[in-house]
């Protein structure tokens, strides 16, 4: 970013001409005012419901205004951050009369001002609405108001022109488009992949679209499969989509439960094309991150009155009301909104400040909340520095959190990696290459598309950054696992998709070796948006999806997945006995999503375990109640702590049968020993199809399911 030095503006300035200084202004990109008053400058809120202040000690985008030359010599200042134009409002009651507010969205009288230029060098702003100066009033916390009839210094402003140059984009292959609101038939390229995308249930296609740094007005982006939209600002109000996002259902009557492996981080969207009311459409299910997102209106997580089956949010941010609709299951984690309605079977609220209204089990009000967030580092993010360079920023672990780390337009807390120290991968890349890569230190950015791996990637450097963008999905076929990592400090694997080929390879993703015994409480290994399929695309097997050996692992949103449709999906066609094995201790997971394993879905070795929010459907497709018996009764319970744990909790659990076959039944959907250390919260068990069923939520406690969600009994808190 280069700006124009208020030395030189004052030597510009003494040359006289206004001509002269509007047309400066009319080749910059943006330009900022700094109050003389105070030193600061003068700040915009993405919304337009504050008033103008001068009070930000440094400038971003927030503090960054188009100005914009009328015909009559009058200028007008649009917010960067919101692309609305500021007024001078002496329609406001008092003691609001004449502030200054960035709300308009054209430009009329009030809208409009003159620069008049002082004798040292700096400007002030006479607003057309009613002839007076515009100060920055410090007896008012700096507020700029439109009333003083003479300039003083709390009238002056110094103005820098500024423009942002971004360097060459690094090679990222042909399946990432990177976009800007100059970009020609920008509609029609965003309209190209979702056409390629919508109905791609289980194809080989993978994109990311990266939205550069502006405002993005009347752009509608459709979400398919395998997509995910990405801003590349250093905070998600400096790519303003002002139009729609939206995710349409794939399935007819509007039904969305499979709608998975989409999703959108670190922009803003104001919903004026969106269904109406300004609100967006988010009709999702399983797999689909949703990121670092300011929703500037509202949000609804279905299409019309169809079902859905999701979800996830973190780091959002929605201005009006979030309607969860007809889906089953959400958590929300470090997230705001003005309002909530809406609840399904089993809502998770973890660090919400506002969560809604009631508590479980209370019919209309299945609502689980944990007030902070215990620990967690959040996803790392690609984004265009100041210098106009690409880079990723790695946030700080926090602990004990509530909200999202980016309000006010504060950058999130965290380090910066240059682009150059990553490894920019292509599916074309071996694994050997890779592992290469990794040996130097590098870190991976994974570009989209199948990664087909003939040897098992090896992470074994400390802070090591392994990043997918657009669902860069790793498969082997020659029966490697696909990933292991070493017992070592501040891993980050985030954003890519494991997928089990048709040789067995015993363990898709392994997280520590056994018999791992660091402790990383200060540096955590984390997990983000990893998902796992077995089946789908063709026929897979493995024995176990995702193992964590490593002590204080973090788990932040993962989806295994044993297809229960597809190619490739039968009892002995797609087989696989266990989602999730925990041998390590004080792991801790958000969002854990576990379907269809033919054993246990998750087995929880480990002491100190924590989970927030568990959603699992139980497998479809035993042959045989004989065919599934466990030593403990009737089928594999689906959440297993085994006997020898001491310690352990769980909020907000859902567990669900859709048997395909009559007289099969689950005695137990969670086994736990029975200890006050071990502790459970807001067990729900439901049966949707119309066989068999679940006897018991936990252990031998609760009520059995009546098919066809007739009767879904509640545990509320265990022992």
């Amino acid at each position: 970013m280069n700006w124009m030095r208020p030395t030189a503006f004052r030597r510009f300035l003494h040359g006289g001409a206004m001509a002269a200084l509007l047309s400066v202004f009319s080749g910059a990109d943006a330009a900022t005012l700094q109050a003389v008053a105070n030193n600061n400058f003068v700040s915009a809120t993405a919304t337009g419901t504050s008033y103008l202040t001068a009070t930000a000690p440094t400038a971003s985008t927030w503090e960054q205004f188009e100005i914009v030359n009328n015909a009559n010599g009058t200028v007008s200042l649009k917010a960067t951050i919101s692309g609305n134009y500021v007024a001078a409002d002496i329609g406001l009651a008092s003691p609001n009369t004449t502030k200054l507010i960035a709300n308009r969205p054209s430009i009329g009288g009030w809208e409009q001002f003159t620069l008049v230029p002082q004798s040292n060098g700096t400007v002030a702003l006479r607003a057309a609405a009613n002839n007076l100066y515009v100060s920055a009033d410090l007896n008012i916390g700096g507020a700029l108001v439109a009333n003083r009839q003479t300039v003083g210094a709390w009238e002056q402003f110094i103005v820098s022109t500024t423009t942002t140059t971004t360097g060459p984009a690094p090679d990222f292959g042909p399946n990432v488009r990177i976009l800007n609101p100059s970009t020609p038939n920008l509609q029609g390229i965003i309209n190209d992949v979702y056409s390629a995308q919508q109905g791609n249930h289980f194809g080989d296609r993978r994109d990311a679209i990266l939205l550069t740094p502006g405002t993005y007005n009347g752009l509608r982006i459709p979400v398919g499969f395998y997509t995910q939209v990405l801003g590349l600002g250093s905070h998600p109000d400096q790519v303003h989509v002002n139009g729609d996002l939206r995710s349409d259902a794939y399935l007819g009557g509007d039904n969305a439960t499979q709608n998975f492996w989409r999703g959108a981080e670190n922009f803003s969207v104001t919903p004026s094309l969106g269904i109406g009311n300004n609100t967006m459409q988010w009709a999702v299910s399983q797999a689909i991150p949703f990121r670092r997102m300011h929703v500037r209106g509202n949000i609804k997580l279905n299409q019309n009155n169809g079902w859905s089956s999701g979800g996830w949010f973190s780091e959002v941010l929605v201005d009006g009301q979030v309607n969860s609709a007809s889906q089953q299951q959400w958590i929300s984690r470090n997230s705001q909104w003005g309002s909530w309605t809406g609840s399904g079977w089993n809502m998770v609220f973890v660090g919400v400040p506002n969560a809604p209204a009631g508590n479980f089990p209370t019919q209309g009000q299945r609502y689980t909340k944990v007030n902070e967030t215990p620990v967690v580092r959040e996803k790392p993010y690609l984004f265009i520095d100041t210098n106009g360079s690409y880079a990723v920023r790695l946030p700080s672990l926090r602990s004990n959190s509530s909200g999202i780390t980016w309000s006010n337009g504060a950058t999130t807390p965290g380090t910066t990696i240059p682009i150059g120290q990553f490894f920019i991968a292509k599916p074309s890349d071996s694994a050997a290459t890779l592992n290469a890569q990794l040996a130097a230190g590098k870190h991976i950015l994974f570009t989209p598309g199948i990664y087909v791996l003939t040897q098992t990637l090896q992470v074994n450097n400390p802070g090591t950054v392994l990043l997918g963008i657009g669902f860069p999905t790793l498969r082997s076929d020659n029966g490697q696992p696909l990933m292991k990592t070493a017992d070592v400090d501040g891993l980050t694997i985030a954003g890519l998709f494991f997928d089990a080929g048709a040789t067995e390879s015993g363990v898709l993703l392994e997280v520590g070796p056994n018999g791992a015994s660091a402790n990383h409480a200060a540096n955590p290994t984390v997990l983000h948006d990893v998902f796992f399929r077995i089946g789908g695309a063709a026929a897979g097997r493995v024995a176990f999806g995702l193992s964590i050996n490593a002590h204080n692992t973090i788990v932040d949103h993962t989806w295994l997945w044993r297809a229960d449709h597809g190619a490739g999906v039968g009892w002995t066609s797609n087989p696989s006995s266990y989602g999730l094995w925990v041998n390590g201790n004080n792991v801790t997971i958000y969002g854990l999503f576990v379907e269809h394993f033919q054993n246990h879905q998750v087995v929880w070795n480990g002491n100190g375990g924590r989970v927030y929010f568990y959603q699992s459907e139980i497998p479809y497709d035993p042959p045989s109640q004989s065919a599934w018996n466990s030593t403990t009764g009737r089928g594999f319970a689906s959440y297993k702590v085994a006997d020898n744990v001491t310690s352990h909790e769980a909020w907000g659990l859902g567990i669900y049968s859709v048997f395909t076959n009559a007289n099969i039944f689950l005695d137990r959907a969670v086994e736990a020993p029975v200890n006050s250390n071990v502790r459970f919260h807001s067990i729900i068990s439901v049966c949707l199809g119309s066989n068999g069923g679940i006897v018991h939520p936990i252990d031998n406690t609760g009520d059995q399911t009546v098919c066809n969600a007739a009767y879904t009994p509640t545990v509320t808190s265990y022992p």
